[in-house]
């Protein structure tokens, strides 16, 4: 089968995206998702991305990792937000549907603001936070980040969680209300040069432990720059909007 994909990137976390409202792509087939995300053999991606119609909502999205299993993905959220909009399925505003629920999002110079689910579980340990962003993430305060072993105490920690595991996100502060971030992604299995649901968990449990008193974060990653803003009432953190560029890479063709 020769299908049509686009690539497309949000600082630097990079998609294929494929306009699925026929229904035709084997999307039950894992090997074929992984084949498509190796950057040796394949197109390469941190995942594949599905746009499907839905009754309800302007689109469904359908977010797999690298190794085939689905979550929901922030810059991949903000990504089909823009491939949606390239598709004229919606012109600058969006409600859409994903595995963890709907979703409302505008676009804007190419600047995609996609609302997150509320968080109201925030569970602080003696030297980490954990929080589900649409997916689990541990965020863990740093020093000198530029030379912090991010693979190495990343995979360990993924791995100490029970199934499925967890992002882990290693964070250092700059300023009041500006974060660095870099992730180790489950599903993905490495690095990533950005992950929107851990800056959504870095902004909220710097938040959470007083690290800052500001409801709009900075968060610079590996990959560019995202924001994060919130409302937070007694302890539940509402309107979660991650802001950021999503951008069209490249269309291709490729036989599976």
């Amino acid at each position: 089968m020769n299908i049509a994909f686009y690539k497309y990137q949000g600082t630097g976390n990079d998609f294929v995206m494929i306009d699925n409202r026929t229904k035709t792509f084997p999307k039950e087939n894992t090997d074929i998702i992984s084949h498509l995300c190796d950057r040796h053999f394949g197109i390469g991606a941190d995942g594949v991305i599905l746009i499907e119609n839905h009754e309800e909502f302007d689109f469904k999205m359908i977010y797999f990792n690298a190794d085939g299993s689905q979550t929901f993905c922030g810059n991949g959220g903000r990504c089909a937000v823009a491939f949606a909009k390239k598709l004229d399925i919606i012109e600058n505003k969006t409600n859409f549907l994903a595995v963890d629920g709907s979703h409302y999002a505008e676009i804007k110079n190419g600047i995609v603001s996609l609302k997150m689910i509320d968080v109201d579980e925030i569970k602080i340990k003696e030297n980490a936070v954990f929080a589900y962003t649409g997916t689990q993430h541990h965020v863990e305060l740093v020093e000198n980040l530029d030379s912090f072993p991010v693979f190495e105490k990343g995979r360990k920690i993924r791995n100490s969680y029970d199934f499925p595991g967890s992002n882990v996100n290693f964070v250092q502060q700059i300023d009041a209300n500006t974060f660095r971030v870099r992730t180790y992604e489950k599903g993905v299995e490495d690095e990533t040069l950005a992950c929107g649901t851990g800056v959504t968990a870095v902004a909220i449990a710097m938040h959470k432990t007083h690290k800052t008193k500001d409801s709009s974060i900075s968060l610079p990653v590996e990959g560019g720059n995202l924001e994060v803003s919130f409302t937070e009432e007694k302890g539940v953190y509402t309107n979660v909007f991650l802001k950021g560029p999503a951008e069209f890479v490249f269309k291709g063709f490729i036989n599976i």
